[in-house]
């Protein structure tokens, strides 16, 4: 009877261990899962990141030409002004 419960226990405490396993393993699992998830939106941010620093350098640059544009528009009204004033002074 001592050997029979002896290998009852082993077999329980087998059992146990393997649950712990699956257990252990079921973890890990998703564990990966949620680290390859969080990859994908790491990389989904990069691309947001690089797609937004390109339409800042796109918008930065248009600023500049429209700043440029506006101080040639300012010059040429300065020199409008100017001649339109000769002119009314004659």
């Amino acid at each position: 009877m001592s050997g029979e419960k002896t290998a009852k226990s082993a077999l329980e405490d087998l059992s146990k261990a393997l649950s712990r396993l699956e257990n252990s393993v079921d973890g890990r699992l998703e564990k990966e899962r949620d680290f390859a998830d969080a990859e994908e939106e790491v990389q989904r941010l990069n691309s947001d990141r690089s797609r937004l620093a390109q339409e800042l350098d796109q918008s930065e640059e248009r600023a500049g030409r429209l700043e440029e544009a506006n101080r040639e528009v300012s010059r040429r009204l300065v020199t409008a002004m100017e001649t339109i004033r000769a002119v009314l002074d004659r």
